[in-house]
């Protein structure tokens, strides 16, 4: 069928997008917002618009106009669906199906009343009560009402309780309390202070703080089991598993939360900084804009953020009141107020604007990986260079890894890079020949005065970075290796510690600790996975090789030479033994193959 065919510039977005939830705004050739849409994978929705012609004459209708694209990454659909609905609401796009205001979903309340009540709602009434939501699907709110209901006996019903009406007893005790669903609010069976516990514990399952809930739920559910009251225990454990699952609410939209701006950081140290600025308007995003910025001068975040923030405000004529910052910036500005928020729905737009100024920069890098591979290829090394404090560009790196389990058949690997890439034809693996025992050290040392001696007598170029994996002792093993050799200085060295942010350097006891975003560390974690999966691969193949030789060398008339001929033939020793004698004759004749038949046959 027909494709729609785009520019260039439009189709290279497209090929870019990432394979996570978000929301996809298309534009006309004015500008004008004509659609938005959800999606669970961006890359698949976006990419099915324009790869067919479409059965529905609206659909290609709006494919045809649309001539830009922009796009919110999100954590899940949910938050998508939330957020689709919040833009539609904010533009009115001229395709998309508007929904008419913020009744389309429900939310759970919890009232403002001496013994609060928690239900089901549709409207919103300002008297203090606290909204949660909005629910997409009303079948989880009313999951999250029953499990509410099961751990808490909360009233249901609509009786306005106060101490005066409690005083004159008025109150009947109803079915609920006989049943065990109310502990007698109307009659004040239960004091207001003890049934606001229930209300605070519901409330953090509302919020999503749930963690100190389970470890409750699950201590209950262990006494019972050692009590023997196992369908009391599974009742708790079916509630365990419905809390655990459970989600309490949108990031993207939130009833405690006006008007804000955000500001989230994308920051990995480079000279290039990612601001992401995102409008909220009555807890709903409505906006989405990443800015990138080039350090001239070391200048540092707070700065960037006045920059970013006088950008906004010129571009979009924003008049700020309260903006969410991870740290506030070195200017004061006059009537604003700066929100650096650790916990809650705060932190959590703060972290969804960081994750899109993040996905602003993987998009600018696979962009320039796919039409300017060479200085893509510069910048990785440049950060390389920086962050390891060496004199030249680390063209080629190796890395190497020791592998034994228990001292048994010790080898090591040398993985290779070249130009942050692995170079899979220079790849070997050592067999350990001097070391006795299991001595990672040692072994390290013999490799590398192994590897180098070889490579300078062959006339072959040397590296410019060597990585161990290993901390200290490793480093300092490997340092002694260079010093005999006569490379100390011409070839720099790191270790690589266990947790991978650790980096040391020779004759420093204080490790680096490189930023987790860092290009460099995602090259140090690829040369460091590709080492330990060359090295186990070897050593693999070395025990089931010994394991075979093993079994062969106990048969009086059959040496190392034949059992590695078997080897190499037949793979296993299983294979051997369903081979026939003329298979066997075959490899090392008919004297040897009735050897080996014969003592297989027996054992």
């Amino acid at each position: 069928m027909a494709k729609h065919e785009k520019s260039a510039e439009l189709k290279e977005k497209i090929s870019i997008l990432p394979d996570t939830p978000g929301v996809y705004i298309y534009y006309d050739a004015a500008g004008t917002v004509i659609y938005v849409g959800k999606a669970k994978n961006l890359k698949r929705r976006v990419s099915s618009y324009f790869n067919r012609t479409h059965d529905v004459l609206r659909t290609n209708l709006l494919v045809r106009n649309i001539a830009d694209m922009k796009y919110i990454v999100v954590p899940t659909e949910q938050d998508a669906l939330n957020l689709e609905n919040s833009m539609i609401k904010e533009y009115k796009p001229r395709y998309n199906v508007l929904l008419k205001d913020d009744k389309s979903y429900p939310w759970i309340v919890v009232t403002n009343e001496l013994y609060p009540r928690v239900f089901l709602t549709r409207q919103h009434i300002r008297d203090g009560s606290r909204y949660y939501g909005p629910y997409t699907n009303t079948a989880v709110a009313r999951t999250v009402l029953e499990l509410i209901s099961e751990l808490y006996p909360v009233r249901t019903c609509r009786i306005p309780i106060t101490p005066e009406y409690i005083a004159k007893g008025k109150g009947r005790l109803c079915l609920q309390y006989h049943i065990k669903r109310c502990r007698g609010c109307c009659t004040g069976e239960i004091d207001s202070k003890t049934y606001q516990g229930y209300i605070d514990r519901i409330r953090q399952i509302l919020r999503g703080e749930t963690q100190e809930l389970m470890n409750y739920l699950r201590t209950e559910m262990e006494q019972l089991a050692s009590e023997l009251r196992f369908e009391e225990a599974q009742e708790l454990k079916d509630a365990y598993r419905l809390l655990e699952n459970y989600r309490s609410k949108s990031v993207i939209v939130s009833q405690t939360i006006g008007d804000v701006d955000v500001f989230g950081f994308d920051d990995d140290g480079s000279n290039e900084v990612y601001v992401n600025y995102m409008h909220v308007r009555r807890g709903a995003v409505v906006r989405s804009v990443t800015l990138r910025y080039r350090r001239s001068l070391e200048e540092s975040r707070a700065q960037i953020l006045g920059y970013a923030m006088e950008e906004i405000r010129q571009s979009f004529g924003v008049e700020y009141d309260e903006v969410i910052v991870a740290e506030a910036p070195e200017v004061e500005i006059s009537n604003v107020s700066f929100t650096i928020p650790r916990r809650g729905d705060k932190a959590k737009l703060l972290e969804v604007s960081e994750k899109n100024a993040r996905q602003n920069r993987i998009d600018d890098l696979k962009h320039l990986e796919r039409h300017n591979p060479e200085e893509r290829t510069s910048k990785l090394l440049e950060r390389i260079k920086s962050d390891f404090h060496l004199t030249e560009l680390p063209h080629h790196i190796e890395c190497f890894d020791n592998s034994n389990i228990q001292g048994t058949n010790p080898v090591a690997s040398c993985v290779v890079f070249r130009d942050g890439k692995p170079a899979k034809r220079d790849y070997r693996h050592f067999n350990i020949k001097t070391v006795e025992g299991p001595d990672d050290f040692a072994s390290m040392k013999e490799v590398l005065t192994r590897r180098y001696t070889r490579l300078m007598q062959e006339g072959q170029e040397l590296p410019q970075l060597i990585v161990v994996d290993g901390g200290k002792g490793q480093l300092s093993s490997a340092v002694e290796a260079l010093d005999e050799m006569g490379l100390r200085g011409k070839i720099a060295v790191v270790g690589i510690a266990k947790r991978l942010e650790e980096i040391y350097f020779p004759g420093d006891s204080v490790p680096l600790y490189i930023d987790k975003n860092s290009e460099t560390l995602r090259v140090v974690q690829h040369l460091r996975d590709e080492a330990h999966r060359f090295g186990i691969t070897h050593h693999r193949d070395r025990r089931s090789k010994s394991a075979l030789v093993s079994e062969l060398d106990g048969i009086k008339g059959i040496g190392p030479k034949t059992a590695e001929a078997l080897l190499t033939h037949f793979k296993s020793v299983k294979r051997l033994r369903e081979a026939s004698v003329a298979d066997i004759t075959a490899v090392v004749g008919a004297a040897k193959a009735k050897l080996v038949t014969e003592a297989l046959t027996n054992n």
